[in-house]
C-alpha cells in the first residue's frame, strides 16, 4: 500500500480527505537549538539508579536485545515506522552516529542513537524502566557529547500518538516545528 504523508498545513490534506483518502496516522519534527549544558546535565544526573555512558560497539548485542525486547512497542505510522535492523546493521550504526545508553548493573535498558550531524534516529527504554527520566538522560547526554564537538542544532521526531516520547522530549527543550499526516488511500 502507498501511504501519502503531508505536513499538517499543506492544501494536500483536504484534496486527500475530499478524495477518499483515511487519516491513518500523525507525527512531529522538532528542533533543539544552543542547548544548555548545564541543564542537560541535571538531567542526566536525574536518572537514578542506572549509569549513563557513551557505548562502544561492544555492546551491540545488548542493544540489539534491547531493540527486540521494545519492538512491539514501537508506535506505528507511516512516517515513524521502525524496524529493528540485525545486531551486524546496527553495529554499522557508529560509523555514521554516536550511541549512549543507561545501565542496570550489567543491563542496558535504555539507549539512543543520534547521526553526527545531531539528528536522533530512535531512543528505547526497556519496559519496566520507563516514566523514570531515563530516556531523557541518555538523550541529554548524546546532545552534551555533540554540543562538545560543535554541533548546535539537535532534531527529533516521532509518532504523534506516543505522549511520553513528545512529553520527554519537551521537557529537553525541543520545539515542534513541522506536523505531519498520514493518509491510506481509498480502499
Amino acid at each position: 500500500m502507498t501511504f501519502a504523508v503531508v505536513r499538517d498545513n499543506d492544501p494536500r490534506c483536504a484534496e486527500l480527505e475530499a478524495a477518499g483518502y483515511r487519516l491513518v496516522g500523525e507525527s512531529w519534527a522538532a528542533r533543539l537549538r544552543d542547548p544548555d549544558p548545564r541543564f542537560l546535565q541535571q538531567v542526566v544526573l536525574r536518572a537514578t539508579g542506572v549509569t549513563v555512558s557513551e557505548l562502544g560497539t561492544e555492546y551491540a548485542a545488548a542493544w540489539h536485545a534491547l531493540e527486540i525486547a521494545n519492538e512491539k512497542d514501537y508506535p506505528y505510522t507511516p512516517a515513524t515506522h521502525r524496524v529493528v535492523q540485525p545486531v551486524e546493521e546496527l553495529t554499522e550504526l557508529w560509523s555514521a552516529g554516536r550511541v549512549f545508553g543507561a545501565l542496570d548493573g550489567e543491563r542496558l535498558v535504555g539507549a539512543t542513537y543520534l547521526r553526527l550531524d545531531g539528528e536522533t534516529a530512535f531512543t528505547s527504554v526497556l519496559k519496566g524502566y520507563r516514566g523514570r527520566g531515563i530516556g531523557q538522560a541518555v538523550k541529554a547526554a548524546s546532545i552534551l557529547a555533540l554540543s562538545a564537538d560543535g554541533v548546535r542544532v539537535f532534531g527529533t521526531g516521532g509518532a504523534a500518538l506516543n505522549d511520553a516520547s513528545l512529553g520527554a522530549n519537551l521537557a529537553l527543550g525541543y520545539v515542534i516545528e513541522e506536523r505531519w499526516r498520514s493518509y491510506a488511500p481509498p480502499e
